[in-house]
């Protein structure tokens, strides 16, 4: 069984800024990272080849520098990593995205065995977009099912069963068969640091395989800026409008002065 863990080098959030003329984000001596959970998405993929002997295979798509996001993976544990990286891939949106890391995946089922079961892997959201699109989108290009907001999984031969927590105090059982794609919430383990062992492995004995347009065959009408249906016009920080108001007096006389507030703002 292969598991497919997809993952993403964001800015560290603690850095971010943004240009105010232009309202893009400064990335320049900004360190990047891996994004939050898509290391618990990781982890997930370690624990379940330590469990069913499966092959992990990270990719990520991104400039040649978020191939060292793809080492600390492989630093980790994970068997083989790919980097989806070209000119042609910039400017892609959540669309664009998935169908690039589609493309990936079937050409790597391609070369693997005859009908080998496999599971994808991605974390919830990105901390940069927070659209939570790739993962379902993802499962549609790979007509696959899925299960988003998984805070637990577990096999029961060819299939998996995972608590989805996508709503609130609310916990959702499903089942499916494999191959299929899950996202995943941070809740669902703690990710491993990487060992001293496993990250001279990662440089010294693993390899990045990149990949670009030509090798996966891409229809340029579907990535990069082309395929995208959706751009980003503009990012700013939203500015604080009026004065923070401290209420005092007992719970009932707080209460009272609170609702009087939301009627003359005219939110109640």
């Amino acid at each position: 069984m292969k598991v497919f863990v997809c993952i993403k080098q964001v800015p560290g959030v603690a850095e971010v800024k943004i240009d105010v003329t232009t309202g893009k984000l400064i990335r320049e001596g900004v360190p990047s990272i891996i994004n939050p959970v898509d290391k618990h998405a990781i982890e997930l993929a370690l624990q379940i080849k330590e469990e069913q002997g499966a092959e992990v295979i990270a990719l990520s798509m991104g400039p040649p520098q978020a191939e060292e996001a793809l080492r600390e993976a492989l630093a980790m544990g994970v068997d083989k990593a790919y980097l989806l990286t070209d000119k042609e891939f910039a400017g892609a949106d959540t669309l664009a995205t998935s169908y690039t890391l589609a493309l990936a995946i079937r050409k790597i089922l391609q070369e693997s065995e005859k009908n080998e079961k496999y599971l994808v892997i991605c974390g919830l959201q990105a901390i940069d977009g927070d659209t939570a699109q790739v993962g379902p989108e993802l499962a549609e290009e790979l007509n696959i099912p899925q299960i988003t907001y998984v805070q637990k999984i577990e096999f029961k031969g060819d299939k998996i069963i995972a608590e989805s927590a996508l709503r609130q105090d609310e916990v959702m059982v499903m089942e499916t068969r494999l191959p299929a794609l899950i996202t995943v919430l941070k809740e669902i383990n703690i990710p491993r640091f990487p060992t001293l062992i496993g990250i001279v492995d990662a440089y010294e004995k693993k390899e990045v395989v990149y990949l670009d347009t030509r090798q996966l065959n891409a229809d340029k009408r579907k990535i990069g800026l082309t395929g995208s249906q959706t751009q980003v016009w503009k990012i700013f920080v939203p500015q604080q409008k009026g004065e923070h108001i401290k209420l005092s007096g007992s719970v009932k006389e707080m209460v009272k002065q609170l609702c009087q507030y939301l009627k003359e703002d005219k939110i109640l």
